[in-house]
């Protein structure tokens, strides 16, 4: 009976061998060529899906954002390179070109083994097997969560902080996070929280619950703020965008028009511009 019992497991594990490089999520599924990923779940698997035509903006097309743009940039090229780099959290105005920055600074090196993959936020609890999956590779990966925030109980949250800084596993050198949010913490903060807040002999102690949303946004070495476009920055990035889909011709029309569109818009952002332009160069 012994031995036909480990006859049976022997075979079983010999057709698990040959059955997990088939499975979804395995390595052997995973198209290494491409440049760009997304993490989809299907039935409870994830798998790293390539992207086929990913979004190649380029770092010339996005004006107001040189400082921010010459950090990521430096940040993103030292880890390429293979020395130490920071995990990045980009916040701030919405449209003002967070995750365009993102997209570009991949896009200046995904020549040069820079991988992106697009996690979305309800499976960031797959990190872990996201970077087990790439750990052994020779490329670069940066794992980018876009418009990233947390309501209270997201499982999301802990697992991203883990990921981060946390885990009794080190830290993979081939992988970094990139994560854009409208919020500087990632999670909503309540003034009730800060009224917890106590002074004590003149040192301010903050209270658990403002401790723990802060802790999260701690973790990211690198912080990026974007603010809100100027009007003439605005203009300027109107004329940027034109010039990219070919229209050269400025005038007081196109000016006026453009600042209806942001007013009609009630905001004035990267976005906005870029929307304006689309429509001024479709329609003239």
């Amino acid at each position: 009976m012994t031995d036909r019992l480990n006859r049976f497991l022997d075979r079983f594990e010999a057709f698990l061998d040959r059955a997990e490089p088939l499975l979804p999520g395995s390595a052997a599924t995973t198209d290494w060529s491409a440049s760009a990923y997304r993490w989809r779940v299907r039935q409870g698997i994830g798998q790293l899906e390539a992207v086929r035509h990913p979004h190649a903006i380029r770092l010339d097309q996005l004006v107001n954002v040189e400082l921010q743009r010459d950090r990521l940039t430096a940040n993103t090229r030292q880890f390429v390179a293979g020395r130490l780099a920071n995990n990045v959290l980009l916040t701030g105005s919405r449209g003002c070109g967070k995750s365009s920055l993102v997209k570009a600074v991949w896009n200046e090196f995904r020549d040069q083994g820079l991988r992106l993959i697009e996690v979305e936020k309800t499976h960031l609890v797959d990190l872990p097997d996201i970077v087990e999956l790439v750990a052994s590779r020779n490329e670069r990966y940066v794992v980018f969560c876009d418009d990233l925030s947390f309501e209270e109980g997201d499982h999301g949250y802990q697992a991203l902080k883990t990921a981060l800084d946390g885990s009794i596993a080190a830290t993979s050198p081939n992988v970094l996070i990139y994560a854009t949010s409208n919020r500087r913490h990632l999670v909503p903060e309540y003034f009730s929280e800060n009224a917890q807040t106590q002074y004590k002999n003149g040192e301010i102690h903050f209270a658990e619950a403002v401790e723990e949303k802060v802790a999260l946004s701690e973790r990211f070495g690198l912080w990026l703020s974007f603010y809100g476009f100027s009007q003439d920055e605005y203009l300027a990035a109107v004329r940027q965008w034109l010039g990219e889909f070919g229209v050269t011709a400025w005038s007081e029309d196109t000016e006026r028009a453009a600042l209806q569109w942001a007013q009609g818009r009630g905001a004035r952002s990267g976005r906005v511009a870029w929307q304006f332009a689309r429509d001024w160069a479709g329609s003239h």
